[in-house]
């Protein structure tokens, strides 16, 4: 299985706010990926299809790679926390308020998918039906005699 990874370091955002992009992009095609990252209000999302669309071109220039980019797939995505800045703010009646100006390591990794063989794909076994008359939520408990 053909595999690409694409890391970019140090991005001006929280990790926490990365990982809502990340979390509706992962397991997708990449076409779809691309498309939500692409109509996605957040500003991050402009970072992580960089990080995307270079992780796709890693894959393509491995050996073994069948051409077709319509089987690649977010395999993993994640965003680490990195370094935070700290600021000072002047405050009021002399004092300080710290600012801290979080950074953010992003990480995706894609994957090609296998290729299903017709002959490999199997059906599932049909489930049992109910017996007639029984639904359900019908009771089972017979009714008491006098």
């Amino acid at each position: 299985m053909i595999e690409g990874r694409a890391t970019s370091r140090y991005i001006r955002t929280s990790a926490q706010k990365a990982k809502l992009v990340l979390d509706q992009i992962r397991g997708k095609d990449i076409t779809r990926a691309l498309a939500a990252l692409k109509f996605s209000p957040k500003l991050i999302a402009r970072d992580i299809e960089k990080v995307l669309r270079s992780a796709i071109a890693n894959a393509q220039q491995q050996e073994g790679f069948s051409g077709d980019v319509d089987r690649l797939y977010v395999a993993s995505c994640w965003a680490n926390q990195g370094p935070s800045m700290k600021r000072i703010r002047p405050a009021p009646m002399g004092r300080a308020f710290r600012v801290v100006k979080r950074t953010a390591h992003l990480s995706v990794g894609v994957a090609e998918r296998p290729v299903k063989s017709r002959a490999a794909v199997k059906t599932a076994p049909a489930k049992a039906a109910r017996p007639a008359g029984k639904s359900k939520g019908a009771e089972t408990t017979p009714e008491a005699k006098d």
